[in-house]
């Protein structure tokens, strides 16, 4: 059974380290470079540890870490969020085995409200996962840029 826990401060570093990992499977659809230390910019990874609105959360499966998620509240669209998907992944080792299915479902039910999930539209995985887990909640549909799309959705 898949669980959600809150990252605490002093998961902070290990929540870092995981974060470049995902941020540089992500350079397969952003032109992201790694600065002279070898870490992709984050400019918020901070603030998910002082501002009480930004949630990190580490995605588990029998107290085995498998992927995080980062919400905040900050609309893409420049609406009413209460929450939008910052960052969500299953470390591919744990793919395909309906963990990310699971997780992202359990999030939507522990985080009620008005929500934004973006994903860029050459990653082919993300948009069928995004447009299938939602699929519930009648999400509209918006072309944020000629490279990013945008599901808006409800949840109650």
């Amino acid at each position: 059974m898949i669980n959600i826990k809150p990252v605490k401060p002093e998961d902070k570093e290990l929540l870092w380290n995981i974060n470049q990992k995902y941020l540089y499977e992500m350079t397969n659809y952003y032109d992201d470079e790694m600065d002279e230390r070898g870490n992709y910019h984050y400019g918020y990874f901070d603030a998910y540890f002082t501002e009480p609105e930004r949630i990190a959360l580490f995605i588990c499966k029998n107290d085995v870490i498998v992927g995080f998620a980062m919400l905040n509240p900050y609309s893409y669209l420049g609406e009413k969020s209460d929450y939008v998907m910052a960052e969500f992944t299953v470390f591919p080792m744990y793919r395909r085995r309906h963990f990310a299915k699971e997780a992202a479902e359990l999030i939507l039910r522990e985080y009620r409200g008005n929500w934004e999930i973006k994903y860029n539209n050459k990653n082919i995985a993300a948009e069928a996962f995004w447009n299938k887990v939602v699929k519930q909640y009648r999400p509209r549909i918006t072309q944020l840029n000629d490279e990013e799309t945008v599901l808006s959705f409800y949840t109650e």
